[in-house]
């Protein structure tokens, strides 16, 4: 069989055997990526990991080499911890002492002569989280490899220790733009004044792509300090850059703990509120329409009814969203979702939540929520609906919202 038709049957052994037998480096090296790409489920019950370490250590081929190496790093931190063990020599328990030795081994790898490598060693450490070596990755931040500067960069950030701030800063000039990108990501992680700086300066940039990347990693931030900066970015003359900057804002959001979130919601709320909706409700109903993080529609969803009034730009599809959103599979989205259409109000809020209390193929709990938030944004004719519903409905938890929401509105109509 092919190296094709081995991976479309699932056929593990067949590639492992591809990979152990064959005298072709294009062979060898292709079935290597094939077993990266498998799923977990699919490697479950194979032992992928030993003869790709095999091959990246023993073959002298260094294409071979660094597809499995590639495929190594696929499969995960454990794969790569296996690799780097059997080329230092060492035995990996897991106590601190092996931790140690794992770290010490990641850095020795560092200046591997093969670059895939070097890129798997950084990202070992930056997973790791041993700060003790970071000077040695520091030193890596000048790697004559870009894909490697940008892993580097990358690990710099995990390891969240003020003392990269230096190194990521001169990345911020370098040559590639994925370099870049992740030295500023890595600097959003850190969060410090001297990172915070740094990136705001990147904002007099005359190219829209720098500008966008320094915004871009602002939203990396666990605590207020870039919300000035992301309001002025909202005002940027590229739309790209004010599209960007309302992402960060609600990552940002998502970001900060919990004890600091509703001092920075107020904040955030205060700024967008001075600036121009377009600009802002645009970005936020896009997230709310294709995310699939429950903290950033969570966010999204609140932000929104505070921001948004009946008179905004794309009034309609903002409500149009959020009634979707009342069906969110997560329970606080929903609820989010429900305030922030009581918050916005008016007419077409009442049709389209009518519609839903009408439409007896929706779940009890999303017809609920529009009958919750009916009670705060209706009108007579939403007193006469919920009249009705009383009256007929079966479901006895549809009953008790629709009394609460009657008496919000005055109490039931009188013949």
């Amino acid at each position: 069989m092919s190296l094709y038709e081995l991976e479309r049957a699932g056929d593990v052994d067949g590639l492992v055997s591809a990979l152990r037998t064959s005298d072709n480096p294009e062979i060898k090296a292709r079935a290597a990526e094939m077993l990266g790409e498998l799923d977990e489920e699919t490697r479950a019950d194979h032992d992928v990991v030993t003869p790709l370490v095999t091959l990246a250590s023993e073959t002298d081929e260094a294409e071979v080499t660094a597809a499995a190496v590639d495929a190594l790093d696929r499969i995960g931190q454990a794969a790569i911890e296996e690799l780097i063990a059997e080329m230092a020599g060492i035995e990996l328990g897991e106590d601190q002492q092996a931790d140690w030795a794992k770290a010490k081994a990641f850095s020795k790898a560092l200046n591997a002569d093969l670059p895939e490598l070097r890129m798997a060693a950084a990202n070992a450490l930056g997973s790791l989280g041993n700060t003790d070596v970071l000077p040695q990755l520091l030193e890596a931040t000048t790697d004559g490899d870009p894909r490697v500067r940008a892993r580097v960069a990358r690990a710099a950030g995990k390891l969240d220790d003020a003392r990269a701030c230096d190194a990521l800063i001169d990345r911020l000039e370098d040559p590639s733009g994925e370099v870049r990108r992740e030295a500023a990501n890595a600097l959003g992680q850190i969060g410090n004044r001297q990172a915070l700086n740094a990136l705001l300066g990147m904002f007099d940039d005359e190219r829209p792509v720098v500008r966008r990347i320094a915004v871009g990693a602002m939203g990396n931030f666990g605590n207020a300090r870039p919300v000035d900066g992301l309001i002025e970015a909202l005002s940027d003359e590229d739309p790209s850059v004010r599209r960007t900057a309302v992402y960060s804002i609600i990552e940002l959001l998502s970001n900060v703990p919990t004890d600091q979130s509703h001092e920075i919601r107020e904040t955030v709320v205060d700024k967008l509120s001075e600036t121009d909706d377009a600009s802002v409700v645009v970005p936020m109903v896009d997230i709310l329409e294709e995310s699939t993080q429950n903290r950033q529609r969570r966010n999204t969803a609140w932000l929104l009814g505070r921001v948004v009034g009946q008179d905004s730009d794309g009034y309609g599809r903002i409500v149009k969203a959020l009634v979707e959103t009342l069906e969110d599979e997560d329970q606080m989205t929903q609820q989010f979702a429900a305030t922030s259409l009581a918050e916005i109000g008016g007419t077409q809020v009442e049709t389209r939540l009518l519609n839903v209390l009408d439409d007896e193929g929706r779940p009890t709990d999303v017809r609920g929520q529009a009958v919750f938030t009916l009670g705060k944004v209706g009108s007579e004719r939403s007193r006469k609906r919920l009249d009705d519903l009383i009256d007929n409905t079966e479901n006895e938890q549809l009953r008790k919202k629709a009394f609460s929401a009657i008496s919000k509105l005055g109490g039931r109509s009188v013949e």
